[in-house]
C-alpha cells in the first residue's frame, strides 16, 4: 500500500480500478522534408490547423450546452491561440527555410510556448502550459493519424490516473465509467481541476510522481475531501473506506428531507444557511428553495476565460439573472477577488510582470482601487442590476480603513450619477466587507462603524494569519481552522459585531464544515454561507443541538491550546450528536 498527498480539487470518494494514461505522448518523427514537398507539407499542416479548430470550435458548444459557457470559453481560447497569426509565422518558416516535418515543427514551436509559461512565476500562468500541451496533442492526433482511444474505448467504471489531464481529456471524460482522477502535476487554478469539479467527479492533483508505482487494474482509492490517494490500499484500508462510502450514500440520502427545510436549533433559534456560488446558472434547479440566499457570488468568471475585459452590459445581464432566479432573496455579490498575476490575458496589466507573490501583492480591493475604469463598471452594473431583488455589495480583502473608505466613496460618485441620469437603483444598497486579513479582524471594532455587515472569509485568513499556503501540500497539516488564533479573531469579529449590530456572516470552507458548526454557533455565529453540496449537512448539525449545547461547545474550544486539541475535541462532540460526519 502506498498513500500519496495532494491537493484536493473535487470533493468525494472514489474506489475502483486504475486506468493508467500514458503521458509520454506522440513519437514525433523527427525528419526533414525535400525542397519539392514544402508546399505540399505547409498545405497539410494548414489542413490540420484548419481540423484541429473546427474540433475545438464543436467541442465548445457541446461544452457551452452541457457545463455552462464559462467552461466551453476554454475552449475558445484554444482556438484564438491555435489561429494565432504568429504561431504559423513560427511553423512557415521551421517547414520552408529549416525543412522540418509539420510534426516536428509543431512539437518544437508548442512545447517552446509551453516552456515559457511553465518557467513564470505565477502559478495561474503557468498552469496554461497545459492548455498549449492539448493544442499540440490535437494537432499531432490530425497529422499522425493516431488517437488515444483509452477514453473514449472505456466499457467499465475506473479511476483515471495521469501525469497531467489537458482540458480536453479532462471535459471528454464520461461521468457514466469515469469515477474519479488523479494527476502528478497541477495545481487548484488549472483548467482541469475547473473541469474535474464541474463534472462532480473526485479528483486530486498535484500528488508528485506515482506513475512507476501503479499499473493499470491496480486498487486505487481517491479522497477528493482530503486530498488522499491510496495506490494497492490493504484489506482494512479497502474495508474502511468502503463502509464509508456507503455509510455516505445511505446518509445523504437520509438527508435528502431537509433540503428545502429552514435551518434551526432543536430549541427553535432560526439560522441562515445561505449557498456560495461562482456562476449564474448555478442558481437554477432547486437553489434558492434550498437556501435563504447567496452569501457569496463569486465574479471572477467573467474575467477568467475571457478573451476582452467584461463589459457593463456583461456584469448587469450576470448579475440580474441570479437576482431575478432567486425571487426576492438576498444576494451578497462580491466585487473581483483576482490578482493582476490573473488578468493580463484580457489586457489587465496592472502590476510587475513580475509579480513574486501575487497573494502578498496587487490583489482585490487593491487592484479594483488601482484600476478605476474596471472597477466603476462593476459598480455601476451592480447598482442597475438591484432594482430585480435584494443585493448586498461586498469588498474583498481590505486591509485599511482608507482602502474601505476609498471603495464606498467610488460607489458614492456612482450612486449621483445613476441618480442624475435617472436610471432606477437600490437606494438602501447594503455594503459591507469581507474580513480575511488579520489587521481587518484586529480592527473590526473601527470598521464596524463603516459598514453594514461583515463576512469572515476564513480561507485566507486562516492562510494570512498562520502563514500557511493553503495549496501548497508540504505545508498542509499547519493549515487549520481550529487553531486558537483563528478562533479568536472570529469571536473578535462575531462580538463586535453584536455590539455594533452589524450582521456577522461566515463564508470560507470553516463555514460549511460540520465539525466546526456548533463551535460557531456556539460563539454567535447565525449566518452561514456553504458549498450548496454542504448545506444539508450543516441544517442537520443545527437541528440536532441546543443553543445552550454549542455555548458549552464553543467556551470549552476556547481554552484549548493547540489545533489538534481543538479539532480532536469537536471531533468528539460532533460524534455524539450526528456520527456519521464526525469522520
Amino acid at each position: 500500500m502506498q498513500a500519496l498527498q495532494g491537493i484536493a480539487v473535487s470533493p468525494g470518494v472514489a474506489i475502483g480500478e486504475a486506468f493508467v494514461m500514458d503521458h509520454e505522448g506522440f513519437r514525433i518523427p523527427h525528419r526533414f522534408v525535400s525542397h519539392d514537398a514544402v508546399d505540399t507539407e505547409w498545405q497539410r499542416l494548414n489542413q490540420a490547423i484548419e481540423t484541429a479548430s473546427e474540433e475545438i470550435e464543436r467541442h465548445q458548444q457541446t461544452v457551452s450546452r452541457e457545463l455552462g459557457d464559462e467552461y466551453g470559453a476554454i475552449f475558445g481560447a484554444h482556438r484564438q491561440m491555435l489561429c494565432d497569426g504568429r504561431l504559423r509565422g513560427e511553423l512557415e518558416t521551421l517547414i520552408r527555410n529549416r525543412h522540418y516535418s509539420p510534426e516536428y515543427a509543431v512539437s518544437r514551436v508548442l512545447k517552446d510556448y509551453a516552456k515559457v509559461f511553465e518557467n513564470l512565476e505565477s502559478k495561474y500562468l503557468a498552469e496554461r502550459a497545459h492548455d498549449i500541451y492539448d493544442i499540440e496533442r490535437r494537432l499531432l492526433r490530425i497529422l499522425l493519424g493516431q488517437r488515444r482511444e483509452e477514453i473514449s474505448a472505456l466499457t467499465s467504471p475506473v479511476l483515471i490516473l495521469a501525469h497531467n489531464l489537458t482540458p480536453s481529456e479532462t471535459a471528454n471524460l464520461d461521468r457514466k465509467f469515469v469515477r474519479g482522477l488523479v494527476t502528478e502535476i497541477g495545481g487548484a487554478s488549472s483548467h482541469t481541476a475547473i473541469m474535474a469539479g464541474a463534472l462532480k467527479i473526485p479528483a486530486v492533483v498535484g500528488t508528485g510522481p506515482f506513475m512507476a508505482d501503479v499499473s493499470g487494474g491496480d486498487v486505487v482509492i481517491i479522497d477528493g475531501d482530503h486530498g488522499q490517494v491510496i495506490l494497492n490500499p490493504d484489506e482494512a484500508t479497502l474495508e474502511r473506506y468502503q463502509k464509508l462510502a456507503e455509510q455516505h450514500r445511505t446518509f445523504s440520502a437520509a438527508l435528502e428531507p431537509l433540503r428545502e427545510a429552514p435551518a434551526a436549533t432543536r430549541d427553535g433559534v432560526r439560522v441562515q444557511v445561505c449557498a456560495n456560488i461562482e456562476f449564474p446558472h448555478e442558481v437554477l434547479h432547486g437553489l434558492p428553495a434550498e437556501c435563504d440566499g447567496i452569501g457569496l457570488y463569486r465574479t471572477e468568471f467573467l474575467y477568467l476565460g475571457a478573451e476582452n475585459v467584461p463589459t457593463e452590459e456583461d456584469h448587469y445581464q450576470a448579475y440580474s439573472q441570479v437576482l431575478q432566479a432567486m425571487n426576492g432573496k438576498p444576494v451578497v455579490i462580491r466585487t473581483l477577488d483576482l490578482g493582476a498575476d490573473k488578468l493580463a490575458s484580457i489586457g489587465l496589466r496592472m502590476g510587475p510582470d513580475d509579480e513574486k507573490n501575487p497573494f502578498l501583492g496587487l490583489r482585490s480591493i487593491r487592484l479594483s482601487l488601482r484600476n478605476l475604469s474596471t472597477f466603476r463598471t462593476q459598480l455601476r452594473a451592480v447598482l442597475r442590476a438591484s432594482v430585480f431583488g435584494p443585493v448586498k455589495l461586498m469588498f474583498p480583502l481590505i486591509s485599511t480603513l482608507n482602502e474601505l473608505r476609498q471603495a464606498k466613496m467610488v460607489l458614492a460618485d456612482l450612486r449621483d450619477d445613476l441618480t442624475e441620469q435617472g436610471q432606477a437603483f437600490d437606494q438602501a444598497l447594503q455594503v459591507g466587507m469581507m474580513v480575511e486579513v488579520p489587521a481587518a479582524a484586529l480592527l473590526c471594532e473601527r470598521f464596524a462603524l463603516e459598514v453594514d455587515f461583515f463576512s469572515i472569509g476564513t480561507n485566507d485568513l486562516i492562510q494570512y494569519t498562520l502563514a500557511v499556503d493553503r495549496g501548497n501540500k508540504d505545508v498542509a497539516s499547519l493549515y487549520n481552522a481550529g487553531d486558537p488564533s483563528i478562533l479568536k479573531l472570529i469571536n473578535d469579529v462575531l462580538q463586535a459585531g453584536q455590539k455594533h449590530n452589524v450582521p456577522v456572516s461566515l463564508c470560507g470552507q470553516m463555514s460549511g464544515s460540520p465539525l466546526f458548526t456548533m463551535l460557531l454557533l456556539g460563539l454567535g455565529l447565525r449566518d452561514f454561507s456553504v458549498t450548496p453540496s454542504a448545506m444539508r449537512e450543516i441544517k442537520k448539525v443545527c437541528s440536532s443541538v441546543t443553543l445552550d449545547e454549542c455555548r458549552q461547545v464553543a467556551t470549552k474550544a476556547m481554552t484549548l491550546d493547540t489545533a489538534r486539541d481543538v479539532t480532536r475535541y469537536l471531533q468528539d462532540e460532533l460524534r455524539k450528536i450526528v456520527p456519521e460526519l464526525a469522520g
